[in-house]
């Protein structure tokens, strides 16, 4: 619990500081043309004061002059020169006027977030790397995306017609969805694919997700796809000719999706004393968390059991001792519900 009390912590925090971030970017224009304006009337300004016989120095001061101006608090007293006394009066209404333009823009974009459309979920997505791309959002797809939530990825989904409950469970959650046809390469390309590292299609029609994952997968060589499909043979050929991941069993396929996306080698779930369990395999990584852990920790902080361990060029030792450690390049088999055994593998590098 602790673990997942900081882990929605954290993405609160991303995604708040995200959509801050792009917050300031859409009011980035409006910041440029006021510093354009106060340094271009400030060089007009000094022109004018030279022709008036009243020079005011250099650029610096000039634009200082302005910005004070704008602000009716100047620096230099009232000129005598009725070009630079209409200069005094009007620069104050150009400064304003595109302050609180932006201002007002920046307002209605900051308590009015749900109303931005596709362009602010477009923004958003476009923040994203090393996401999960979610093509589908039925209620197999919200539950996909849910899963992918709790394990703490980022998802962007696509789909051309969803229902708006659907939608908004899935927004609540601060992931953004982008209402347009996936077969389409603008739709996957704003949606982050080329930076993605995973792609699971989860529409209800066998030769779309077939399309979509090809596009994908030219999009980004390296993307790891999952398919939903629902011909069992039709599945395993995409796997032997293509290496997708194909899953074709619907009423359980939703952590499985999510942990085939984060990367974990999973097998299907079976349900023991009402519990869906699954066997995943683990090889230790250098930078893994579980590196120099007993089997009894693991087994302790993930709620997962360790039911085999091999270490290299040694017999695998089935059920090993709750002292025995990990150690790096050791190949794990663990068996567990499939939030925990894709939690286990994110703490042991995997992604």
């Amino acid at each position: 619990m602790r673990w997942r009390s900081k882990s929605l912590l954290g993405r609160r925090l991303r995604a708040g500081l995200r959509d801050s971030w792009l917050l300031f970017r859409q009011f980035q224009w409006p910041l440029a043309l006021f510093i354009v304006a106060i340094y271009g009337g400030g060089l007009f300004y000094q022109y004018l004061a030279r022709l008036a016989g009243e020079p005011i120095g250099d650029v610096a001061t000039s634009a200082y002059h302005i910005l004070t101006l704008v602000f009716l608090n100047p620096i230099i007293s009232f000129p005598q020169s009725w070009y630079l006394q209409i200069f005094y009066f009007l620069m104050p209404v150009i400064g304003i006027g595109i302050l609180a333009q932006g201002v007002a823009d920046f307002g209605v974009l900051f308590f009015n977030r749900r109303a931005r459309g596709k362009e602010w979920e477009m923004a958003v997505a476009s923040t994203f790397n090393r996401h999960v791309v979610l093509v589908g959002l039925g209620h197999l797809g919200v539950r996909v995306a849910q899963h992918l939530h709790s394990l703490g990825r980022d998802v962007v989904v696509i789909d051309l017609s969803p229902k708006a409950d659907l939608v908004n469970r899935v927004r609540d959650l601060g992931i953004p969805v982008l209402i347009d046809d996936s077969a389409r390469e603008s739709a996957l390309e704003a949606a982050g694919v080329a930076k993605a590292t995973a792609i699971i299609l989860c529409t209800r029609q066998d030769g779309l997700n077939l399309q979509v994952s090809m596009k994908a997968r030219r999009l980004n060589p390296d993307i790891r796809v999952v398919v939903r499909i629902f011909d069992d043979e039709f599945a395993h050929e995409l796997k032997e000719q293509f290496g997708f991941q194909a899953i074709s069993t619907s009423a359980t396929a939703s952590p499985i999706f999510a942990a085939t996306a984060a990367g974990v080698d999973m097998t299907r779930p079976i349900t023991v004393e009402g519990q869906s369990l699954c066997l995943a395999s683990l090889q230790v990584t250098e930078q893994s968390t579980l590196n120099g852990l007993s089997v009894e920790a693991i087994e302790r902080d993930y709620d997962v059991s360790v039911v085999l361990l091999r270490r290299q060029n040694e017999a695998p030792e089935y059920h090993p001792g709750p002292q025995q450690c990990v150690q790096m390049n050791d190949a794990l088999a663990i068996l567990g519900g499939a939030s925990e055994i894709s939690r286990t593998a994110q703490d042991n590098g995997q992604s």
